[in-house]
């Protein structure tokens, strides 16, 4: 069982900087790309489309190439979802509740067996708040397999995964925050809940019209003894929105 936990030093995160769409008159769809890098799972380019139906609602659509980091260990792990946003509190509040699929072995047998399509399930959860004046995101995810492919004496794996964070905006540039983000093993078919890490730490950002930059710091605030990430938070992100 050690060696099982020992491969989830890189797990499950949607770590992409998610920013809420903006669409041009006569564009109905918006891309928002993001190159993340942290001390837990290395890389994971993200790009999300959202496409504006006219009616109230837009379809979203988002990936994850989890094979560049870590995840090439997991199957060159991949996850692809879609879902819906809605725009709420006159646009300052957009809501995005979608459905996740990965592709690789890490839920489906604990990184022990071959890479499967439809490897797991990913029912998330995005709020993004912006204003003049303020930012903020919370994010929620399960990632639950999706097959059993563990060998004798494997195990299928489960995650929960969220985060939080607010900030300030300072000029036209700049913003100043507090991130909080938390990884558990819920178990398996063969396996134990686990702490992964608990971060906490302030970030900066500076971004000019869709682009820009965050890094984000601090402290894990688990026992190592107990967890199976013992890292530092550290965590940088590339952005650009069109």
């Amino acid at each position: 069982m050690k060696n099982l936990l020992s491969c989830l030093s890189g797990v499950v995160c949607i770590a992409g900087l998610a920013v809420a769409p903006s669409h041009a008159q006569d564009d109905p769809l918006s891309i928002n790309v993001s190159y993340n890098h942290d001390a837990f799972f290395g890389a994971n380019p993200f790009l999300g489309a959202t496409y504006d139906t006219g009616k109230g609602m837009d379809l979203t659509f988002y990936g994850i190439a989890w094979g560049a980091g870590t995840g090439q260990d997991w199957g060159n792990w991949t996850e692809f979802g879609v879902g819906v946003g809605f725009d709420m509190l006159d646009g300052d509040l957009y809501v995005n509740p979608q459905i996740g699929f990965t592709s690789g072995s890490l839920l489906s047998s604990g990184a022990e067996d071959e890479g499967v399509v439809g490897d797991g399930i990913v029912p998330n959860l995005t709020m993004t708040y912006g204003t003049d004046d303020y930012e903020g995101q919370f994010y929620f995810g399960w990632y639950k397999d999706l097959q059993d492919q563990a060998p004798e004496g494997g195990s299928t794996l489960e995650y929960i995964h969220y985060w939080v964070n607010a900030g300030k905006k300072f000029g036209n540039y700049f913003s100043v925050g507090v991130h909080f983000e938390e990884l558990e093993l819920r178990g398996g078919s063969n396996v134990d809940s686990q702490d992964g890490y608990q971060w906490l730490g302030p970030y900066f950002q500076v971004a000019k019209g869709n682009a820009g930059m965050r890094f984000s710091f601090g402290a894990d605030l688990t026992d190592d003894d107990d967890s199976f990430s013992n890292s530092d938070f550290y965590k940088l992100q590339f952005f650009y929105s069109f």
